[in-house]
């Protein structure tokens, strides 16, 4: 079995669990009889989008967040303001994969939203209050990242 083979069996398992825990959340909101919606209104999927990218990003860069990725990760420099760059330890298997998921932004969306997702169906009005406040903290972020450009054109 060569590396590309081996890489594949920690991708096939990270697939796995993602279909075990979406089927586990069919079943069971059959089984306590919620009604999934028909849709998300378009200011539900912006807010669900702009929730999700701010959740990837501290999960995924946050350096707060950097605990909880260590096991799977090292550190290989800074990234933007409070955010690392990581790559994932290992060279394959299941460690190496979740490595990929916690220091990839864009791996770690389609948990984010579909863990948005199954809160909206859950409970929405809590996964409400949470989508909201994300959506306010990646606005203060472009707030923080606009006033210090302005800042350095100030001076500049």
């Amino acid at each position: 079995m060569n590396d590309s083979q081996r890489r594949l069996g920690g991708y096939a398992a990270t697939m796995g669990l993602y279909a075990v825990v979406v089927a586990a959340v069919a079943l069971l909101s059959r089984v306590t009889d919620r009604r999934l919606p028909r849709a998300m209104t378009v200011p539900e999927l912006i807010t669900t989008a702009a929730a999700a990218h701010k959740l990837s990003r501290t999960v995924t860069k946050a350096a707060v967040t950097r605990p909880v990725r260590a096991p799977f990760t090292e550190e290989v420099g800074t990234g933007g303001p409070g955010e690392v760059m990581e790559r994932p330890k290992g060279q394959q298997g299941i460690q190496h994969t979740i490595g990929e998921l916690l220091s990839c932004p864009f791996c770690f969306d389609v948990w984010a939203v579909t863990a948005l997702t199954v809160g909206h169906v859950f409970a929405p009005r809590t996964t409400r209050l949470v989508a909201d406040g994300m959506t306010a903290l990646v606005g203060a972020d472009f707030l923080h990242l606009a006033y210090a450009k302005a800042q350095q054109l100030a001076e500049g």
